[in-house]
């Protein structure tokens, strides 16, 4: 665990948490903004942006600008994938694996992680989770699944591979490949998580049962509820108030995790609000 303790940490590297650690670099804080990487996927497979002012472009072109301006402004920005946040009384506690950060405050702008199997949330903490390093050796010598959203969490795989007896890789992406000898790929979606308890297997779409003693989400980020022990949210949202508050003091979100539109611009509008308000916060704690 690092010993430094941030003003701010704010999650996330898309343009929501960008213009968050962009306003609080002008505002001299101490922050650690932190993420898989800055400005993803989304953002780079987007064709035409057609609603940020000034621009013309597809996604490339824009995230090219913003990594120039992130150079030249200094903002740093450190990868590493957060998989908990949790309150300390007197602030918050984020978890990376077996890595831990420390910051008076937080601003939450993971983007929208949609859960792809609506019983996964019955069965959080008996047998399914979203971190492979946090929860991997609970499952040694057993059979788990793992559902991928990208090639990035091949490693991932690989790694619960080392510890279980079997994994079944259920990819989201085509051309999967492992180098472990036990990970089985299925090409058949996760339709149902099922058990008594605790989690005994899946049901693919087309009804095939497999049983496992696990089940384990590789993707950018938990959904908020999760991340967050609680963190109040509405459908599948952060809920916040017009100064990007939540339920829980020192904790702010912006952009899609707050909800739709889901545009680069309404991101951007909602990190400035949520860093003006983490400056306020943080003057009056």
């Amino acid at each position: 665990m690092e010993n430094k303790v941030y003003d701010v940490a704010v999650i996330g590297g898309g343009i929501a948490g960008y213009t968050a650690a962009l306003t609080l670099k002008n505002f001299k804080k101490e922050f650690l903004w932190v993420g898989v990487k800055p400005f993803g996927e989304k953002l780079l497979k987007a064709e035409r942006v057609k609603n940020f002012p000034t621009f013309t472009g597809n996604g490339v072109e824009l995230a090219a600008l913003l990594e120039r301006q992130m150079a030249l402004e200094e903002v740093p920005f450190t990868r590493a994938k957060i998989d908990g946040v949790y309150a300390t009384g007197g602030g918050f506690m984020l978890t990376s694996g077996k890595t831990a950060f420390s910051a008076r405050s937080v601003i939450l702008a993971t983007g929208v992680e949609t859960e792809t199997v609506e019983s996964a949330s019955k069965y959080l903490g008996r047998g399914v989770s979203y971190c492979a390093v946090c929860d991997g050796s609970l499952y040694k010598n057993k059979t788990v699944v793992c559902e991928l959203s990208s090639p990035n969490y091949a490693e991932e795989a690989e790694y619960l591979a080392g510890i279980a007896k079997k994994v079944y890789a259920f990819c989201k992406y085509k051309n999967a490949e492992f180098r472990a000898e036990n990970i089985q790929t299925v090409e058949d979606p996760i339709a149902l998580i099922v058990g008594e308890g605790r989690v005994t297997g899946v049901v693919t779409k087309s009804g095939k049962m497999l049983e496992a003693d696990g089940v384990f989400f590789l993707k950018d980020a938990a959904p908020p509820a999760v991340l967050v022990g609680g963190l109040e949210t509405e459908a599948g949202h952060v809920k916040v108030a017009r100064d990007m508050s939540t339920n829980l003091a020192g904790l702010f979100a912006a952009g899609d995790v707050t909800g739709r539109p889901y545009q680069y611009i309404k991101a951007a509008g909602e990190g400035l609000v949520a860093a003006f308000s983490v400056h306020k916060f943080l003057v009056h704690d």
